[in-house]
């Protein structure tokens, strides 16, 4: 009895999702935003009945206490942001793909897809949701994510404003925005900037709230720690919260 007892516990655990993140909860107009971090630049976005995945990657366990996602956000084609394996492993057969040009000729035809360019925006599910350049500087072409090809994404959720910067440096028009609710801001180098630059640009567009994500670089996690204090020493009305995006490390 112990010994099946004790199979029943293993095998339940071992189908347990990876995720176990903790979800933060917002009050918006609409209703409570619930966000949970899931890997990297990859996490969930929950309002009412309406659930969007924002760029997902890593195992399809991570996905499974999620219902099946209404939207899925993708930025670009590279394969930390497009995972065609995660995108095989959850069920997206009632799902809307919002994507860049780029990513959506990547996808299978038959996916029900939405295309926006930098600058263009749709409404969906009551939420209004732009496009926005995502790049490296300086824009020649040895730059990993020229201007034009991705996105950032811009999401107006009743009275919330919700930045998603994608791959990016702290390029001008992320410098200009202003009224965002929650940033989510990525700083890993070579790939798209280091934590100063984020910092200065976070100190300049001064969003109530900041998720450092995306911070795996080629040597390593960046110091968010130091990220947090670089802004906050400088401006303490902006809170940065730290979460654990990589929890297999």
């Amino acid at each position: 009895m112990k010994k099946a007892l004790l199979i029943l516990v293993c095998i339940n655990f071992s189908i347990m999702p990876i995720n176990s993140q903790e979800s933060d909860t917002f009050q918006t107009s609409l209703g409570e935003l619930i966000i949970t971090p899931i890997l990297h630049g990859s996490f969930v976005i929950q309002l009412n009945d309406i659930t969007i995945y924002v760029d997902p990657y890593g195992v399809g366990q991570n996905y499974s206490s999620f219902s099946n996602p209404n939207m899925i956000l993708i930025t670009d084609i590279h394969g930390d942001h497009f995972s065609q394996k995660t995108l095989d492993a959850i069920d997206t057969s009632k799902s809307e793909f919002i994507v860049p040009q780029a990513v959506k000729e990547k996808l299978l035809s038959e996916k029900k897809i939405t295309v926006l360019n930098n600058g263009q925006g749709v409404h969906r599910e009551g939420i209004f949701i732009e496009a926005i350049p995502m790049y490296n500087l300086p824009e020649d072409e040895t730059s990993r994510h020229p201007k034009g090809r991705g996105n950032g994404y811009l999401l107006t959720v009743g009275d919330k404003n919700i930045y998603i910067s994608g791959d990016t440096e702290d390029i001008p028009e992320m410098r200009m925005l202003r009224s965002i609710d929650i940033a989510f801001i990525c700083m890993n180098l070579p790939y798209t900037m280091d934590i100063n630059q984020a910092a200065s640009a976070v100190l300049e567009f001064k969003p109530k709230i900041v998720y450092p994500y995306h911070y795996r670089g080629k040597d390593g996690l960046s110091n968010v720690e130091k990220f947090k204090k670089l802004v906050t020493t400088e401006n303490n009305l902006i809170e940065v919260k730290l979460k654990n995006w990589y929890p297999q490390d």
